[in-house]
């Protein structure tokens, strides 16, 4: 039955570290953060959505300078007719007629007369409030789409450290249980011998074997977190099918964690409720402005309008573009007073939309000193627990130390010294769990105060161990 069970748990294993082994992107070396936030910012899914919108609403921008830049056209057609007015009309635009076109049986049932019209048509807007105002609001919405984007990027960069770090954390923490496992087999081994001297009882090899057991299945667990861990990381940074990274084997030291920590936590202190704003905020500052100059343009389609034009046209029984010329020039002003109340109805709405920009506004502010107040507690809170735990570790270690130098003078139980060593492996998997605590709450601190993530690519110097 054990050696089944030894069996099941190799398998386990290997099936685990053939996944772990499969193809993966040519690299010269463990990925660093830099490496990591420079990909997710050129390939990460959300990066690319988000600089296909704002490119899209950059060129929707233009499109109200429709309204208020001039435009031309060429125009060519071929008309057949006999209408009375359209050919008698054709007739004189082709400057053919004559004493006998104005018989009145001629000018009842002409015969049917042919005209290749070609023209050049230019038309140039004089007053299109509605078009100024719609340009002011899309250009707006175009400074929101790239606040927006560039909101994004900063999101993704803090979800890169926590997805970078996390799966260092869990390589870590399962090359923590590996060396745990490794001491618990030694133990067992270790007890059946004593116990086949007489020296311990049969009681105390099945407590070894037990706590062999249970650091065997959470090895488990570990390495198959390491490996969810690491292809999460993948798809974050815009990886597909098996490029998986190659990661360094621990997360950076406490010192040079706690120094970042540290620094951050004085810019905490120092930064005043009016600092510049985050890109969110600046998203929906500019979305007020687009939703009230909208607002505007809604209501200046009560205005009149003033465009002018100029025609250049040919008019010829044959050939396009020939025959005699003509010009036309005129200006045309026009003025809606009732379009089944659906200029009313638009003002409305942009109303409505103004109002709801404005909520918007406040509550991206708000929420933005929710989340900087709540960070820079989180991140003083991290630091210190991070202090603690590694305190914790070091007294457990040397616990662990001492109960096994008893043990082996015969002066404690294997009872004791298997809580020594669950003990001191827990502050270690307590230490690296707090370590990255600190790192995610730095990562959440940058971003909430509108900083860059980035920063933490200083800690890469301390990573430099791949596993």
């Amino acid at each position: 039955m054990r050696t089944s069970s030894h069996f099941s748990i190799a398998l386990v294993w290997a099936l685990l570290a053939a996944l772990s082994a499969s193809p993966a992107r040519a690299q010269s070396g463990p990925l660093t953060l830099a490496d990591a936030m420079r990909e997710a910012d050129q390939r990460a899914f959300g990066n690319r959505i988000a600089a296909a919108n704002t490119a899209s609403d950059r060129a929707r921008a233009r499109l109200p300078l429709k309204g208020i830049l001039p435009s031309a056209r060429i125009e060519a057609g071929v008309v057949r007719t006999t209408d009375p007015i359209g050919a008698f009309g054709t007739t004189l635009r082709q400057r053919l007629v004559t004493p006998a076109a104005f018989q009145p049986a001629t000018l009842n049932y002409p015969s049917a007369v042919t005209n290749a019209q070609g023209g050049l048509v230019l038309d140039v807007p004089l007053l299109n409030g509605d078009a100024w105002l719609g340009l002011r609001a899309a250009r707006a919405a175009a400074d929101a789409s790239k606040a927006a984007g560039e909101w994004a990027s900063v999101s993704i960069r803090a979800d890169v450290v926590r997805a970078y770090y996390g799966a260092i954390l869990a390589e870590d923490k399962a090359g923590v249980l590996a060396q745990a496992q490794q001491a618990a087999d030694a133990g067992v081994r270790q007890v059946r011998a004593m116990v086949a001297q007489g020296l311990v009882t049969k009681a105390d090899a099945l407590q070894a074997g037990v706590r062999a057991s249970d650091v065997a299945a959470q090895l488990l667990g570990a390495r198959s977190d390491a490996l969810s861990a690491r292809q999460q990381l993948a798809l974050l940074l815009g990886r597909t099918g098996a490029e998986l990274p190659t990661l360094p084997g621990t997360l950076p030291d406490d010192a040079a964690v706690i120094a970042l920590a540290a620094h951050d936590s004085a810019a905490a202190s120092a930064i005043a409720s009016g600092a510049e704003p985050r890109d969110d905020v600046r998203a929906a500052q500019a979305g007020v402005l687009a939703a009230s100059a909208d607002r505007r343009r809604a209501a200046s389609t009560l205005l009149p309008r003033v465009n002018g034009f100029a025609r250049y046209d040919w008019n010829d029984p044959r050939t396009l573009y020939a025959g005699q010329k003509n010009w036309t020039v005129g200006v045309m002003a026009s003025w809606s007073l009732f379009g089944g109340n659906a200029e009313l109805a638009d003002v409305a709405v942009t109303s409505a939309r103004a109002n709801a920009a404005r909520a918007g506004l406040d509550a991206a502010r708000a929420q933005s000193q929710l989340e900087r107040d709540d960070a820079a507690r989180h991140l003083t809170v991290a630091m210190q627990r991070l202090i603690l735990a590694r305190e914790a570790a070091d007294q457990s270690r040397e616990a662990h130390r001492l109960v096994q130098k008893r043990y082996d003078g015969g002066l404690a139980t294997i009872a004791e010294l298997l809580a020594a060593e669950a003990s001191a492996t827990g502050a270690a998997l307590a230490q690296a769990a707090a370590r990255y605590a600190v790192i995610d709450a730095i990562a959440t601190w940058r971003r909430a105060s509108g900083g860059d993530p980035a920063a933490l690519t200083a800690l890469d110097s301390s990573t430099t161990t791949a596993r």
